[in-house]
């Protein structure tokens, strides 16, 4: 497939997301051997300054300019509450996800994070991050309510439980995984995300492959603690684990509309966005 057709995908892409390319990134996130000449438009292509995008869509070149600066406050916000977080110690991984890991954020989103939990804990985990950032006043969205430099937990991940469903893998999901930005890192959980979901490489492979190679050389040899006793570990797992996911279950059932809730993966989406790109490419 030619070089320029891959390159209209990829900005045609991140047009979607309201995001000017400089020239080094419309390498890094050239598409690989999932693209579809359908999903390829006739979008004609414009280049100023550093920036490439989409014809009559300069604008954008300033108002990412201006996003990079609005995120940086949003990012200090995410930190501080990822080291709050992290003091749970079933807390395996907090990360930046969505726009604001791209420095991307309008002055009135939300702070977007993932959380991966120890293996078997997930519902638990989350009771208790809920409940924590509660007590000390610490903003978050609810009842489906976006609000600015709020935070948003909006996907939560079983350690066991860390490879992408088949059924949901397209460019959009490949690319929130490879955009992560790892906040708290516990026992190189985040690099077990990443080669766990190689399948990546099919969508964004240069992305991927980057991504992958800088976790492997940052990764030690396997010398994991433990955060909690083995007797502690077993007794919550087996017990109030199943009792936890129930519970929130029972109370967001009747919410949920597209979001995943399982045992293992909390998802909350309600938005579909790999069909909402799919729909806007090729057009």
């Amino acid at each position: 497939m030619r070089q320029d057709v891959k390159s209209i995908f990829t900005i045609s892409y991140h047009n979607i997301f309201e995001y000017p390319l400089t020239e080094e990134e419309l390498s890094y996130w050239q598409p690989g051997k999932a693209l579809d000449m359908k999903l390829v438009g006739r979008a004609q292509v414009q280049q100023k300054g550093d920036y490439f995008f989409i014809k009559d869509r300069e604008r954008l070149i300033g108002q990412r300019k201006k996003r990079k600066k609005l995120s940086r406050g949003k990012i200090r916000l995410a930190v501080k509450w990822a080291k709050t977080i992290s003091i749970i110690p079933t807390v395996r991984m907090v990360g930046l996800t969505g726009a604001l890991a791209m420095d991307n954020a309008r002055a009135d989103s939300d702070v977007d994070l993932i959380i991966i939990c120890q293996k078997s804990l997930l519902w638990t985990t989350r009771l208790a991050v809920v409940l924590l950032i509660d007590l000390l006043g610490i903003p978050r969205n609810a009842r489906g309510k976006i609000e600015k430099d709020h935070l948003c937990l909006n996907m939560w991940l079983d350690e066991g439980d860390l490879v992408w469903p088949k059924n949901d893998r397209n460019f959009y999901t490949a690319h929130e995984i490879i955009q992560i930005v790892p906040l708290v890192n516990k026992n190189q959980v985040f690099s077990k995300l990443i080669l766990k979901n190689s399948w990546t490489d099919y969508y964004w492979p240069k992305a991927a492959r980057k991504v992958k190679e800088t976790q492997v050389r940052s990764m030690r040899p396997a010398n994991e603690k433990r955060f909690i006793s083995q007797y502690l570990y077993a007794a919550i797992s087996k017990v109030f684990e199943p009792l936890a996911f129930r519970l929130q279950y029972l109370y967001m059932q009747k919410k949920i509309t597209r979001e995943l809730v399982t045992p293992g993966r909390a998802i909350f989406h309600p938005r579909d966005w790999g069909q909402i790109v799919k729909q806007n490419l090729g057009q």
